[in-house]
C-alpha cells in the first residue's frame, strides 16, 4: 500500500508556471498605402482631405513629391474651376519663352509688368501684356505647359480669349508648376521661383510660407468666389501643391483663404 503524500505536498503549487505569451507589436496603420508617400505623410494627406470635405464649396488639391515621384490627387482634382489669377503664372512662362526664342523682345517696362503680376497679382499689368502680346498666342501655348484641361470661357467679355475668364483643374496647376521646375530654362526658372518666394502681402496665404513660394488667384465669379493657390514647399522645392477652392456661394474670400492656408499647414507646417 502506497502512503499518501503529506497534506502540504498535496496543496503546493507546481514548481513552474506557464510562460507569458510574447508581446506582438501592432503594425502601424497607414491610411493611404497605395499613395507612394511615407506613412506619416499619408496621415497628413488623410487629415487634409478630411478637413477639405468640411469646408464651404469644393476643394481640389494635388500634392507631388518631386524626389520620389509620388503624387496624390483628391476627388475634386479634376473639377473645372475658374483660374482667377493663377493663369498669370503661365503668362509669365510664355513671355519668357517667346523672348528667349527671339519671337518678342521684352522691354524693361514689360518686365516691370511681369513683376507686378507675380508680386501683387496686378490685373492691369496682365491686361496690358495680354493685349500687347496677343491673347490667342498665349492660350495656344498653355497646353504645352501641362494645362491640357484649360478652356477659355466665352460670353463674358468682348475680348476672347481673355486671361480673366478661363477655367482649368488642380491637375493643370500641378502640371504647370512642375513644368516650371523641371523644364523651363534655369535662368527663367530662377526668376519665377524667386518672385514666388517674395510675393506681396496680398498673396501671403495658401501655399506661401517658410521655404515656399506661391502664385495665388482669387475672384468673385459666376457661381461665387474662387480661392486658388499653387506653389512649392521644402528644400530644393521638393514638393508642389496645387489647390483650387470653388466656394459655390457657401463662403467668400476669408473662408477660402483660410481653407487653402490650413490645408498647407496640415501637410507641411
Amino acid at each position: 500500500m502506497t502512503a499518501e503524500p503529506p497534506a502540504a505536498a498535496r496543496t503546493q503549487p507546481p514548481s513552474h508556471t506557464p510562460a507569458a505569451a510574447p508581446l506582438v507589436a501592432t503594425p502601424e496603420v497607414c491610411p493611404l498605402p497605395d499613395s507612394g508617400f511615407e506613412c506619416d505623410f499619408q496621415k497628413r494627406l488623410k487629415a487634409a482631405q478630411d478637413y477639405a470635405e468640411t469646408r464651404p464649396g469644393t476643394v481640389g488639391f494635388v500634392l507631388r513629391d518631386r524626389k520620389n515621384g509620388a503624387t496624390w490627387r483628391n476627388d475634386h482634382a479634376d473639377d473645372m474651376t475658374w483660374t482667377a489669377s493663377t493663369i498669370k503664372l503661365a503668362m509669365v512662362v510664355n513671355l519668357l519663352e517667346r523672348h528667349r526664342a527671339g519671337k518678342i523682345k521684352l522691354s524693361s517696362d514689360d518686365r516691370k509688368l511681369m513683376n507686378a503680376m507675380l508680386h501683387t497679382s496686378d490685373d492691369d499689368a496682365a491686361d496690358s501684356l495680354w493685349k500687347k502680346y496677343n491673347g490667342t498666342t498665349f492660350n495656344a501655348a498653355f497646353g504645352k505647359y501641362g494645362m491640357t484641361d484649360l478652356v477659355p470661357q466665352k460670353g463674358y467679355t468682348a475680348t476672347f480669349p481673355y486671361w480673366g475668364f478661363e477655367k482649368c483643374t488642380a491637375n493643370d496647376l500641378d502640371r504647370l508648376m512642375n513644368y516650371i521646375l523641371d523644364t523651363v530654362p534655369a535662368d527663367d526658372r530662377e526668376y519665377i521661383v524667386g518672385q514666388m518666394r517674395q510675393v506681396g502681402a496680398v498673396q501671403q496665404w495658401g501655399v506661401w510660407g517658410p521655404d515656399s513660394g506661391a502664385k495665388n488667384g482669387w475672384s468673385e465669379e459666376e457661381g461665387g468666389w474662387v480661392m486658388n493657390s499653387v506653389g512649392f514647399v521644402g528644400q530644393d522645392a521638393r514638393y508642389t501643391l496645387a489647390i483650387m477652392n470653388n466656394l459655390k456661394g457657401e463662403g467668400a474670400y476669408d473662408e477660402g483663404r483660410a481653407t487653402d492656408t490650413e490645408i498647407t499647414r496640415i501637410l507641411f507646417r
